[in-house]
């Protein structure tokens, strides 16, 4: 039986920033979808820092509200690890777009606050997960244009509003891998180990193309991440971008 006919299980963060050593998580939503069936978990969590005002803009949390109405982010990283391990020990697999980034910048965030790692109450490295976005890379590789989720809703016809509140960009995600599943039945037929191996590499001939044509242009800066779907042990910073004690 294809992978298709059972639940999945799908994350999104909303956050600070896009550094995942120091930025921090201030909106997450697990959604579990199967057989029709879609269940909702949010948090808003207290992230301990100013959220700047160009996230703001994105998300709608103030700082004011999340340091009013917040979860501790602790209690709330650890209730959304929990979901998540719950998820994978089970075989069903996680759903995220740009993996790379949610679930790195989650690892980081656990090791900040003195948590255990997805991988380490596992008991083994983070898979199955699915990422739309490097899928659509994948599979769609000459078609131009940007890749962003808005932008393979409107690709694919998913229906689409609100986009940047954590929930709706889940179930947009969600959305996005049925359109995607149908597109391209080949990726429902892969058994989840081999659909998750077929992702490590493209995401790395993917970071392969994308750094050498950095290159080429004398590009400055850090490039893409290499890891997919989590980077493993990346230093944990403080705000002030130095290490944390």
């Amino acid at each position: 039986m294809s992978w298709t006919a059972g639940p999945v299980v799908g994350l999104d963060t909303e956050t600070t920033g896009v550094d995942v050593d120091t930025d921090r998580i201030v909106t997450a939503a697990v959604v579990r979808r199967e057989a029709g069936a879609t269940s909702v978990t949010t948090w808003l969590l207290d992230p301990g820092v100013a959220i700047p005002d160009v996230a703001t803009a994105i998300h709608g949390v103030t700082t004011a509200r999340a340091r009013a109405v917040g979860r501790p982010a602790a209690a709330a990283l650890d209730e959304i690890a929990v979901e998540l391990v719950d998820a994978l020990a089970h075989d069903e697999p996680v759903v995220a777009y740009n993996a790379s980034f949610d679930l790195t910048l989650l690892d980081v965030e656990l090791r900040r606050h003195g948590l255990a790692t997805l991988a380490a109450r596992l008991g083994r490295p983070v898979r199955a997960v699915i990422d739309p976005l490097v899928l659509d890379r994948h599979l769609d590789a000459s078609r131009e244009g940007a890749r962003r989720l808005g932008d393979l809703c409107d690709h694919y016809g998913v229906p689409a509003a609100d986009l940047h509140r954590a929930d709706v960009d889940v179930i947009a995600t969600l959305d996005v891998l049925d359109a995607l599943t149908r597109a391209f039945p080949e990726i429902g037929a892969l058994p989840l180990d081999e659909l998750h191996e077929l992702q490590v590499s493209a995401h790395e001939r993917w970071v392969d193309r994308v750094s050498s044509a950095r290159a080429e242009r004398g590009a400055e800066g850090p490039g893409p991440e290499p890891a997919w779907p989590v980077r493993v042990g990346p230093p944990v910073l403080s705000s002030a971008g130095g290490p944390v004690a």
